[in-house]
């Protein structure tokens, strides 16, 4: 699989990333060693999880599967920290304390000394100057080597982006990962151009528009899908709507055109956008990943890429 470097860092990835979202619920110790076999094998690099994912279950996965499957140090592992569950709901607190808690946390969920690219869940009520405070002594530390933001609107990116190119010897922000693909174009408006503009990569979640645009919701919603399920339903349903089956419709066409499927020209789409590093692929099973890795030496034609820019939102600036 083809490389890319990580904004203006030293850091490179593989251009298509392996999210975690579902291990330990959604997705099973044999499906997950599965997904990442499968992915190590086509050269991916890049796997991304958190801390708050599957009450660190995800993270726990990792690990022991990157030791067995792979080598540490020829992954890329990417966590978050930020979000917490305080009597039984989920909230943000990016307070140093707790930012550094969840950091240990994922250490020794991760069995490793260190996290390639550690990166803020969300932004929080905390002082920004506060929760990059504990970014800092992250990467000085050597716990972390490169930092990151996760779900940061494009004001929220470009502040905090300054604030630690402010003064000599504050970490940079490597990174932001925020939702992008055709039914979620919202981050070309302000979150790219920020990206763009203070040498940061990018790492698109959903890009597969939470599955709607793999077109297996056309005719209804299916057992076993995300929408059939109490914990996502959620998800899911705020891309059922008419807008959404226009778009997918396109996709569809686009596929039976080009000999693909809706899945992949949808992924084609997200990874080869102007300024996108790698999408980060939520498969929950080897048959949902494989088409996905398939695609590695095709392209959009321009046409086509261009005709999914118009019927999703408008033209891409960047294209």
């Amino acid at each position: 699989m083809k490389t890319r470097q990580v904004g203006a860092s030293g850091l490179t990835v593989s251009r298509l990333g392996l999210g975690t979202m579902t291990w330990g619920r959604d997705t099973p110790a044999e499906n997950a060693r599965a997904l990442l076999e499968m992915y190590c094998e086509a050269g991916g690099t890049l796997v991304d999880t958190a801390a708050a994912y599957g009450a660190g279950d995800s993270e726990r996965l990792v690990g022991s599967l990157v030791r067995e499957v792979s080598t540490r140090e020829d992954m890329v592992i990417a966590s978050k920290a930020g979000f917490v569950i305080r009597n039984g709901a989920r909230i943000v607190d990016t307070s140093r304390r707790s930012l550094l808690r969840d950091l240990a946390g994922s250490l020794h969920r991760l069995g490793t000394d260190y996290i390639d690219l550690w990166q803020v869940h969300a932004w929080g009520e905390a002082p920004l100057e506060e929760t990059l405070s504990a970014v800092d002594h992250a990467v000085s530390s050597g716990m972390v080597r490169y930092a990151g933001i996760s779900n940061f609107v494009g004001w929220q990116t470009a502040q905090a982006a300054t604030w630690q190119q402010a003064f000599p010897g504050r970490t940079p922000l490597t990174s932001a990962q925020v939702e992008y693909s055709l039914l979620a174009r919202r981050a070309e408006v302000e979150v790219l151009p920020a990206t763009q503009a203070f040498g940061m990569g990018f790492f698109p979640w959903s890009p597969l528009g939470r599955g709607v645009l793999t077109g297996q919701y056309r005719s209804g919603v299916p057992r076993g899908s995300r929408a059939a399920t109490d914990h996502f339903a959620w998800f899911v349903e705020p891309y059922l709507e008419n807008r959404s089956r226009g778009v997918v419709e396109a996709v569809a066409r686009a596929a039976d055109g080009l000999d693909l499927s809706p899945l992949q020209v949808a992924l084609l789409w997200v990874r080869d956008a102007p300024g996108v590093t790698a999408p980060l692929l939520g498969a929950r099973t080897a048959g949902q990943l494989a088409p996905a890795l398939a695609v590695e030496d095709q392209a959009l034609p321009p046409e086509i890429a261009s005709a999914l820019d118009d019927v999703s939102g408008g033209p891409h600036a960047g294209r």
